[in-house]
């Protein structure tokens, strides 16, 4: 047996996939096996001819109700109609009983006839001008009669062999047929088995949930959970996050702020001291450099005037301060324990779900004994092991039987083929030694053979023929009639109406051998779901008699496993996201997180350092020493001077200033969302927190029949395969209609057409002998040796030629003339005999009155 492919439940989202199989349908062996020979255009022609000497259909009704009427002239009604359907097997074996009667009467008679020299039993042929026209017509249509009758013989040979074969392999292919219904019927309980073993796995996939309840409930209670708190989760996250970064960026802001000034400081001090140093210069060098402006040495921005960030940063370093986080992080800790939680205060529930668990199995188990399968497997066992000893009971004496049968079927066989053989040694031999030129009384030895052959297979035809007619006539009427009885009404569906009549075969009940007691169990309707290989659930309508729901019914071990689950309670810990005083500081710190007025300090972060630009009064000074000034080395000296400060002015403030830049404008971008982002976190949060307050109980309930209705999901979907299976895939009876096929095979195909094709073929001899017998005893004066013969000679009045009579070389001394039909042929006779020498010859007188001649013998 052979199992397919897995089949893949699905069940609702949640639970696992169980992979419930398809069940197995076994393997079964070959079908018949056919006689060896084959004449499929004989058994054609015997099928034509069935049909048309019983071109009625099968009165169903009729043979239905035969019998069953008390009325006399009811019965007498029936009988007639009986017979009325019968009327061309009626009027062939009226046709062959005349043969047997009239044809072993007429051979006696024509015996008879021929030892009295009648029915060309006179050894004399008279002469014609076209005997040998009519000897070869004659010989053509012997040899045409005798290839029919030959070609009938073998086909009786290969037939009469062919049903032999059909009968012994009758019992091989019967019992491999059997041992199909045994595999079919075995597979019965294994698929029941199967189903019910199937059990383990939603049995399993319950116990597993089961025992891992913590996190698949608590997972499923997590989860219900977190889709509400996770976005205000995210949300304060994400504030505190925001607020981090802002108060970050403040503080960076003061940290800038403190560091530009003591720079501003520092370098103050040194332009102040190279300022002075310059004017010294500038005044020893006189008029030439007395445009020479040094206004520019100064800060053009006073550092000490950017707004403090003091107040933002006390508001948000409150809130970094507090314990925000770490309550956040309590939430998610509490959700994250919640499995374990679940797991230890569902235990008891578990237990006892484990104890319904183990009744469910047992439940399951016990089908097996209540389903009718089962008893209908017993039923069509016994049969089958009844059907199987009475086979190999009658096995022996019915192949005995037949061995005989098929002896003397081989003998009357035999005898159509003496027929033939004599025939066709009379056919050889009699043109063989016949010569046109010879007289019929002197052919040769050779061409008498030929035609004693010829009269040997008349005798043989007379002899057998009745016998021959006899068997054909049992054979055709036991063969035809149950060929167009059983087969021809078998393949038109009559046969299933008849079958279906209840009480036609005494002591047979198809309820009762399927286990359906009281039941109306339909042969044809069975067979036409088998043919279509239909579960036998549906096939024998067996929720009729036993309700799958009733059945496969586990709603109180359901049932006590819900109650179970509702009576479980299960507590957590409370989910608080925000106190009232996080809040407000969380609102105030948004409020008091608002950055100064940065504007002013804006326009001067984008004004140069110093007033003027240092390099271009470097260049000016270098300009100066170019003209040859008194103090040339004095201004290249300051030019230098001036150029290294600016270069380490701009190292000093580019980065500080472009930081406190970017630290302002972020500022300004996160404070403005900053307050509403706050609000909204915290209305979210409010309304998380309303509705964990409200709902917490009822997201847990309904977890927890969420996972109940996985769990019970299991079983329902177990149940609701396993009716698909017993109505659909147990024990599918396609082997059933084909052991019907089967046996339908071997009773028509094989063994009654071959039966058929015997007696037709026995037949078509039978009636081609009449023709041959005919045909042969016309042909066979050709060739015979005759006792007297006529001869045409030239001698006679006015040129007409006249017969005269001769000898027998058998017969020497005897004469016999011809008797002449007109007084005219008596004279030239007459004349004919005084032409004679000797006795017969001159001289010789006729009587006064010529009397009749009469042969000398």
């Amino acid at each position: 047996m052979t199992l397919t492919a897995p089949l893949c439940v699905q069940v609702p989202a949640g639970a696992a996939t169980m992979e419930l199989g398809n069940v197995s349908q076994p393997t079964y062996g070959p079908g018949p096996e056919a006689p060896g020979s084959s004449t499929p255009g004989l058994v054609g022609m015997v099928h034509g001819f069935l049909r048309l000497v019983q071109p009625n259909a099968l009165p169903v009704e009729l043979i239905a109700d035969f019998g069953q009427s008390q009325s006399e002239e009811a019965i007498g009604e029936q009988v007639q109609q009986l017979l009325l359907y019968e009327l061309g097997f009626l009027v062939c074996t009226a046709i062959g009983l005349l043969f047997i009667i009239l044809m072993p009467l007429v051979g006696c008679c024509f015996c008879c006839c021929r030892c009295c020299g009648n029915c060309g039993g006179h050894m004399y042929q008279k002469q014609g001008r076209r005997m040998g026209c009519r000897r070869r017509v004659l010989w053509a249509s012997v040899l045409l009669v005798s290839a029919l009758l030959l070609a009938g013989d073998v086909c009786a040979f290969v037939s009469n062999t062919r049903f032999s074969q059909a009968v012994c392999g009758t019992f091989p292919n019967v019992n491999n047929t059997l041992d199909n219904v045994r595999t079919y019927v075995a597979s019965i309980p294994q698929q029941i088995n199967f189903i019910i073993d199937s059990s383990d796995v939603p049995l399993g996939h319950a116990n597993r949930s089961l025992q891992d309840v913590g996190p698949n409930l608590g997972g499923m209670i997590v989860l219900g959970i977190r889709r509400s708190t996770d976005g205000a989760l995210g949300s304060l996250q994400s504030l505190l996050q925001g607020m981090e970064t802002l108060a970050a960026a403040f503080g960076s802001i003061a940290s800038t702020r403190l560091h530009l000034e003591e720079l501003q400081r520092n370098y103050s001090r040194r332009l102040a001291s190279l300022r002075d140093g310059l004017n010294q210069t500038l005044q020893r060098c006189g008029h030439p450099c007395g445009s020479v402006s040094l206004d520019g040495l100064a800060f053009s921005a006073n550092f000490s005037t950017i707004p403090g960030v003091e107040r933002q940063l006390e508001a948000l370093g409150d809130v970094s301060g507090s314990n925000i986080a770490s309550d956040l992080k309590k939430v998610n800790s509490t959700l994250d324990t919640t499995p374990a939680k679940v797991q230890e205060q569902s235990q008891d529930v578990v237990t006892k779900t484990q104890d319904q668990l183990g009744l469910i199995r047992q439940e399951i188990r016990s089908w097996q004994e209540q389903l009718p399968l089962l008893e209908v497997e017993e039923n069509i066992g016994a049969f089958v092991s009844n059907a199987t000893s009475v086979l190999e009971e009658y096995k022996e004496p019915i192949i005995t039987l037949d061995r005989l049968r098929w002896s003397i079927c081989v003998l009357l066989c035999c005898m159509v083929l003496l027929v033939v053989l004599c025939n066709i040694f009379g056919l050889l031999l009699g043109p063989l030694g016949l010569k046109e030129s010879v007289l019929p009384t002197q052919r040769s030895s050779l061409s008498n053979a030929g035609g004693n052959f010829f009269m040997a297979g008349v005798g043989f035809s007379f002899i057998f023929s009745w016998l021959l007619m006899l068997l054909v006539l049992i054979t055709f009427v036991l063969g035809g009639n149950i060929y167009m009885l059983i087969c021809e009404s078998w393949r038109s569906q009559q046969l299933f109406q008849l079958l279906d009549t209840p009480g036609l075969i005494p002591g047979f009940n198809l309820s009762e051998l399927l286990g359906q007691e009281g039941g109306t169990a339909n042969f044809s309707e069975i067979y036409r779901q088998c043919q279509r290989d239909a579960a036998l659930w549906q096939t024998l309508h067996l929720d009729q008699t036993v309700s799958l729901d009733e059945l496969l019914n586990i709603s109180q071990y359901t049932g006590e496993i819900s109650t179970a689950f509702e009576k479980m309670n299960i507590t957590l810990s409370p989910i608080s996201l925000l106190s009232q005083s996080q809040r407000d500081l969380l609102l105030n710190a948004s409020r008091a997180g608002q950055p100064p007025d940065f504007t002013l300090s804006l326009e001067q972060l984008d004004q140069n350092v110093t007033q003027g630009s240092l390099l271009d009064l470097a260049t000016e000074l270098e300009q100066l020493a170019d003209k040859g000034t008194d103090v040339k080395k004095d201004l290249k000296a300051d030019a230098r001077k001036l150029r290294e400060l600016n270069k380490e002015m701009q190292m000093s403030f580019s980065g500080p200033l472009q930081s406190l830049k970017e630290n302002i404008h972020s500022v300004q971008s996160r404070a403005a969302q900053l307050e509403a982002q706050t609000k909204a976190a915290l209305d979210k949060a409010r309304e998380t927190q309303e509705f964990l307050d409200r709902e917490m109980a009822n997201i847990i309930k309904n977890d927890t029949r969420a996972f109940l209705e996985e769990l019970l999901d299991f079983f329902e979907t177990y149940i609701s395969w396993a009716k698909n299976r017993l109505t659909g895939d147990v024990a599918r009876c396609k082997p059933i209609a084909q052991t019907l096929d089967n046996v339908e095979a071997i009773t028509c195909n094989y063994i009654l057409d071959s039966l058929n094709a015997f007696w037709f073929s026995l037949g078509w001899c039978t009636f081609f002998l009449l023709p041959s017998i005919i045909l042969a005893v016309r042909l066979a004066k050709f060739y015979r040796r005759m006792d007297t013969a006529d001869v045409y000679s030239d001698l006679g009045f006015a040129g007409h030629p006249h017969s005269t009579s001769t000898k027998s070389p058998d017969h020497p001394q005897s004469i016999s003339p011809l008797l002449p039909r007109h007084r005219g042929d008596g004279q030239r006779l007459l004349h004919l005999l005084r032409l004679l020498p000797g006795r017969w010859g001159a001289g010789w007188d006729p009587p006064a009155e010529t009397p009749t001649p009469i042969p000398i013998m």
